[in-house]
């Protein structure tokens, strides 16, 4: 091998790269890659729109592996199965993490770049995402009026429909400490559960009861896998909020909606409450 040849030059030895595939390959078979590299149409010729397209695309596959996961952890938490619950939140700890990072190729968009494909996507607006709103439905974050948006599509409302008349999973992991012998107060275990989740001071005073015992009890390693999640969706939001300032500042969003000011909101609006009050209290 002489100075110049590199090992991307070695010829191919091992039969099993080489073999020829009958059909698709048996890895785009599992994966369908071709399908997912299809998907990109943009409507214009603007440099920046493919990596919109893609960013959006990757959180929409992103929303699906956590809403997957936190069903996972509440049917697990109505079973009473700490371990399962918790191996599906740490794995959906791990996905919000790379939710958080998926910004990365629009987050630093100009208003012109972002001006040269704007009006190509019409109508379409980020808040109409049902697999976003299966993720608030779970946080606790319940809308009748959100919920009848999607009534053009009986598919997917009747899908979003089950999660909304569903216990939230914050709900399912209250009612599981309650079962472990934590006082949950009545009204919020039985409360609507088709109502938006708010902060109760009995829920606070049992997470008090939880950061006041053992270091490393599993109870108190719940409540931080909780925050976690809480933080991280947080975080999500705020950076949400900071793309589209930067992109469009303050002008209403696509879809006629309050644009930043909506996502101001929402950012600021407390995932799991009690577990940041308690803070305060310990």
């Amino acid at each position: 091998m002489n100075d110049s040849t590199t090992a991307l030059d070695e010829p191919v030895t091992d039969a099993a790269l080489t073999r020829p595939f009958t059909g698709a390959s048996p890895y785009d078979t599992y994966v369908r890659a071709s399908v997912l590299n299809s998907l990109q149409q943009p409507l214009t010729e603007a440099p920046d729109e493919m990596g919109f397209l893609v960013t959006t695309q990757v959180m929409e596959l992103w929303f699906t592996l956590i809403v997957h996961e936190w069903r996972t952890a509440r049917v697990a938490f109505a079973k009473d199965d700490l371990h399962t619950a918790t191996d599906a939140l740490t794995r959906s700890r791990r996905a919000l993490t790379a939710l958080g990072g998926a910004w990365a190729p629009i987050a630093a968009l100009t208003p012109a770049q972002f001006n040269g494909f704007r009006a190509a996507f019409g109508q379409a607006s980020g808040f109409q995402s049902a697999m976003y709103r299966h993720m608030e439905f779970l946080l606790g974050d319940k809308s009748a009026g959100l919920l009848r948006a999607h009534r053009g599509d009986r598919a997917v409302h009747e899908a979003l429909a089950e999660t909304y008349r569903e216990p939230s999973l914050y709900d399912e992991a209250l009612a599981y400490l309650h079962r472990q012998g934590l006082p949950v107060p009545r009204h919020v275990r039985e409360r609507d559960v088709t109502r938006p989740y708010t902060s109760d001071p009995g829920v606070v005073e049992v997470w008090r009861h939880v950061y006041a015992g053992p270091r490393h009890h599993p109870h108190l390693a719940l409540g931080e896998l909780l925050t976690d999640i809480a933080e991280l969706v947080t975080r999500w939001r705020f950076d949400h909020a900071l793309v589209v300032r930067r992109a469009m500042g303050a002008r209403p969003g696509s879809a006629g909606s309050a644009g930043l000011a909506w996502l101001e909101r929402r950012a600021a609006h407390p995932v799991f409450p009690e577990l940041w009050e308690v803070r305060g209290d310990v």
